[in-house]
């Protein structure tokens, strides 16, 4: 039997001086009240109420038990009334992981403003494009690229994306243009090495399914602003997201190849694990992400700006 019931039954039997009236505040029979209290007892080896035809009264052990559970039951309750108003106000710390390039300009991007409105709130950021296992290192929320299958984890989307093949039109000048995914193994392909998603190839639909090309290239790094330089000065081919080179390819610096090939989608996604009750820190996070995502041209204004920095540093 739980201990906590045990424990509220015997102050309720105690309090209302019989198991009727007990039983009758706690919405069950007099026997149930009974056998709680007895549960008790054997549990303890002691003594902690008189039974007799005149009503019940508390032992000399059981009084001091009394004043204990009370306080024991008042803690417990304090504590239960702190989690739930935690639960549902956005305070406390929240942690985050997300892939290095996305996280600095999507997501901790975001972070003061939205800490700016909820003073009572902490955010901690984890930017990294290796693996991270939440439950290890402890993070409450994490923002991938790509399909998520782990069934341990609840998927929010946050806004579509896409992965393309993309090169510069001096790259295919130099070098023509593959015609199928096998083709990309006669070219310089650079791939993103602390990418777990690259390191098993790129994904392309064909056949009625998905399959992986092993694409080599004489250049590879871990970080996905350099690989996009590559990109744009000619020095190799990348399976990059939209939301990454979109601005490229609306102004023709980059050009998309095998695109009937390409996966139909490969979204940007919130995840965290399977809980009953999830964070209002957590839900709040998550929306205001959408939120963000979904302004009239989001993506083009913010790379176009941050690609003007990187062309134009300050002094």
């Amino acid at each position: 039997m739980d201990r906590h019931i045990e424990l509220r039954s015997f102050v309720l039997i105690a309090d209302k001086g019989g198991f009727a009236a007990a039983a009758l505040a706690e919405g069950v029979t007099p026997v149930v009240m009974g056998r709680r209290l007895t549960a008790l007892e054997e549990r303890l080896g002691v003594k902690l109420m008189h039974r007799s035809t005149r009503g019940l009264r508390l032992t000399e052990l059981g009084e001091q038990f009394m004043e204990r559970c009370k306080l024991t039951l008042r803690d417990f309750d304090d504590l239960e009334l702190s989690i739930s108003r935690s639960r549902r106000s956005v305070s406390g710390e929240l942690r985050v992981t997300a892939p290095s390039g996305f996280g600095r300009r999507h997501v901790a991007l975001h972070a003061p403003e939205f800490v700016a409105q909820h003073r009572g709130l902490r955010l901690s950021f984890q930017l990294t494009d290796s693996f991270v296992d939440l439950a290890r290192e402890r993070i409450d929320l994490a923002v991938r690229i790509g399909p998520v299958s782990d069934p341990n984890y609840v998927v929010v989307k946050l806004c579509p994306n896409r992965r393309v093949v993309c090169g510069s039109p001096t790259y295919f000048a130099r070098h023509g243009v593959p015609r199928t995914p096998d083709d990309l193994l006669a070219h310089q392909c650079l791939t993103l090495s602390a990418s777990s998603s690259q390191q098993r190839g790129w994904l392309f639909r064909q056949n009625g399914g998905v399959s992986a090309v092993r694409v080599r290239g004489d250049l590879s790094c871990d970080d996905g602003e350099l690989l996009f330089e590559w990109i744009i000065k000619g020095l190799g081919l990348g399976w990059r997201s939209t939301w990454e080179v979109q601005e490229a390819l609306s102004s023709g610096e980059l050009i998309t190849v095998l695109d009937e090939y390409a996966l139909p989608d490969y979204d940007i996604q919130a995840l965290y694990p399977h809980q009953r009750f999830v964070p209002a820190k957590m839900q709040a996070f998550i929306a205001y992400l959408k939120e963000q995502y979904a302004t009239p041209g989001y993506w083009t204004q913010k790379e176009r700006s941050l690609r003007s920095a990187r062309s134009h540093p300050t002094a």
